[in-house]
């Protein structure tokens, strides 16, 4: 317990708040309840055969079957309302490859996580320091995914064939003594199935989260950076010169409609006055000539 605090404290579990780890994390467990709910799945169901002389009958015939499902191998004994001989029944139907392919794989996805999760606690910077373990990763869960899509399909499609196999009315159209009319067969308990059809559910949310972690795991490779970067920012243009936009964006005061030199001075002061004979130096009582100063 104390080691375990020291990681903690030192952050080695950091990598569990990323989605990488984090859904490893989910894929361990779902693993665990995928094949538990399937292969440790035992069921029972129940059916009764009355003959016409009730002493023949039998009202409490239970019938058992469990993991892997090869149910042509479970028999039941059932009276044959003939006297005291009874006749031995066997169900119908081998359903094991498909659960057996099916609990495999949740064992085999259980075992990778385990050691995925162990490399990305104690060794994560040691698994991105090149992108030689993340391809691998990334070629296994492509795997994985794939076997689940095929394992939980093929599972769902057995856990169909059992329920019909294992249907009690299905089951007494076997026994002989119930085709006279004068016996009377009945089913009186049917098999519970709830814990199959979690594990086909379990199937395929497996799927789900290895399908989802494909994404996670594939940038961890690198391959996308290319694809990833961003376009260079564009550098900014400059600013408008207000100078330039007020100054010599106007018309040029020192170009005349002509093209000749005309500075402005002399359209504004020179000129409002008049010449230096004429109008003298300004408008405002200035002599306008040296022989009135005299």
């Amino acid at each position: 317990m104390e080691i375990a605090n020291q990681l903690v404290a030192n952050g080695q579990f950091r990598v569990l708040k990323v989605p990488l780890g984090f859904i490893k994390a989910l894929e361990w467990v779902f693993a665990i309840f995928a094949f538990s709910t399937c292969g440790s799945y035992s069921g029972l169901f129940r059916m009764s055969v009355e003959c016409r002389n009730r002493s023949e009958s039998n009202l409490k015939i239970d019938v058992e079957f469990e993991y892997p499902f090869r149910l042509h191998q479970v028999y039941f004994d059932a009276p044959s309302c003939k006297g005291d001989q009874t006749d031995r029944f066997f169900l119908v139907g081998d359903y094991s490859s498909s659960a057996q392919f099916f609990v495999t794989i949740a064992v085999f996805a259980f075992l990778y996580s385990t050691a995925a999760l162990s490399i990305y606690v104690f060794a994560f910077e040691k698994y991105r320091e090149n992108n030689k373990a993340p391809l691998i990763d990334f070629g296994v869960t492509c795997m994985f995914t794939f076997m689940w899509l095929v394992s939980s399909a093929a599972w769902a499609k057995g856990l169909s064939d059992v329920k019909t196999a294992t249907d009690p009315d299905k089951v007494l159209e076997l026994v002989t003594a119930c085709e006279e009319e004068s016996n009377r067969c009945r089913e009186v308990r049917e098999p519970v199935m709830s814990g199959l059809n979690t594990s086909v559910a379990f199937g395929f949310l497996n799927l789900i989260l290895w399908l989802g972690n494909v994404w996670f795991v594939f940038k961890e490779t690198g391959i996308s950076a290319p694809f990833m970067r961003q376009p260079p920012a564009q550098e900014k243009q400059p600013a408008p010169d207000s100078y330039g936009q007020q100054g010599y964006g106007q018309q040029d005061p020192y170009a005349s409609s002509q093209g000749g030199y005309q500075p402005e001075y002399s359209q504004q002061g020179y000129n409002q006055g008049g010449e230096y004979g004429q109008g003298g130096y300004n408008q405002q009582g200035a002599p306008t000539s040296f022989s009135n100063q005299m």
